[in-house]
């Protein structure tokens, strides 16, 4: 197992390697009640500690108000007061809402995730962003607030389909793209053992994520300034998810494909990265385009929460493993999605 610590808010224990049966250890003495979904429920509810619990649906559809209405009532109806304790149990759906329930349940109550996808062990759980998604805004609704701890239990992922590894891999480029050169040439040698999800392989690149974030979040909680390179890839995959059912990693990789294409025309990067970076993606099994209008996806940014009036904070590549963070006019954006072939 290998620890790493978020400092924001108050202190995040990530603790990878862990398991859900040793969860016990690092919950306080109070009330806790679950909040999990119906797959994992299905595939790991032997395994889960013995408290209440909420069972929640699955996918976009559900991070909602309804939802978060639905998860209170139950809440109330088990007794729960602000002295208690919610345990998310899932991937990074079942984790933004369960932290952003346990945010504004009386005011703020303490919380923690068991995190049961690849997805969600690189980057959906780590960082304290909270939050559900508001008719057709993605994760309008949410607050900045940590979870007291993290367990990356490396066990579940065995159970996931293999879109979902996929998924999960898009987030893991993305994080050696802006910030470790080296950890994008440690994917291109075991890209085969990735795919057959060999555990110490699988487990290094969880950890090397992790940090990444972890060091990102720590000097820049909010998404002031650094942490919004954390951002590269998703202004354009945001467009992407919202018209096709592509994963969101899947989109992710085509909305890297897209910024580096972007860097390649600013001068930024040559076409020697361009070329590496694909390679990567489709080694991996990943998308590196998409057969949809233009039209749509350019009309669709202009939801994106990083617009400010005529403009938008865009994440650019400075070179492989630094990235940069321009503003820059929603126009000229909607026009290079336009024009991108």
């Amino acid at each position: 197992m290998k620890t790493i610590e978020v400092h924001g808010n108050h202190k995040s224990t990530i603790l990878i390697g862990e398991h859900l049966e040793n969860v016990y250890q690092y919950l306080p003495e109070k009330k806790v009640v679950i909040v999990t979904d119906e797959h994992v429920d299905h595939l790991y509810k032997d395994r889960f500690p013995d408290f209440p619990k909420v069972v929640i649906g699955t996918g976009e559809s559900v991070k909602n108000f309804a939802t978060v209405e639905k998860i209170i009532r139950q809440l109330i109806d088990f007794g729960l007061d602000r002295h208690g304790f919610l345990l998310g149990i899932g991937g990074g759906i079942v984790c933004d809402i369960t932290g952003f329930v346990a945010s504004i349940f009386m005011r703020g109550i303490s919380f923690g995730f068991v995190s049961s996808t690849l997805l969600s062990q690189v980057d959906a759980s780590v960082g304290g962003k909270n939050g559900v998604n508001f008719d057709d805004y993605k994760n309008l609704v949410g607050n900045f607030n940590q979870p007291d701890f993290v367990i990356g239990d490396l066990t579940m992922l065995k159970t996931l389909p293999e879109k979902e590894i996929k998924c999960g891999m898009g987030e893991v480029v993305k994080h050696a793209l802006i910030k470790d050169q080296s950890m994008l040439s440690y994917i291109e040698e075991h890209s085969e053992k990735i795919l057959n999800r060999d555990e110490e392989v699988i487990e290094e690149l969880v950890y090397r994520s992790v940090k990444i974030k972890a060091e990102i979040v720590n000097a820049d909680e909010k998404e002031k300034g650094e942490r919004k390179k954390l951002n590269f890839g998703h202004t354009l995959a945001h467009a992407i998810e919202k018209h096709t059912d592509l994963s969101h990693g899947e989109a992710v990789s085509i909305g890297m494909m897209f910024a580096a294409n972007a860097s390649l025309q600013r001068g930024l990067i040559d076409q020697t990265a361009m070329d590496r970076i694909q390679r990567t993606l489709l080694s991996l099994g990943l998308p590196v385009s998409v057969d949809i209008g233009r039209e749509k996806l350019a009309e669709a940014v202009e939801k994106d929460k990083k617009k400010h009036d005529a403009s938008i904070d865009f994440v650019f590549l400075k070179r492989i493993g630094e990235a940069t963070v321009n503003t820059i006019p929603l126009d000229e954006l909607k026009r290079w999605i336009k024009e991108w072939s």
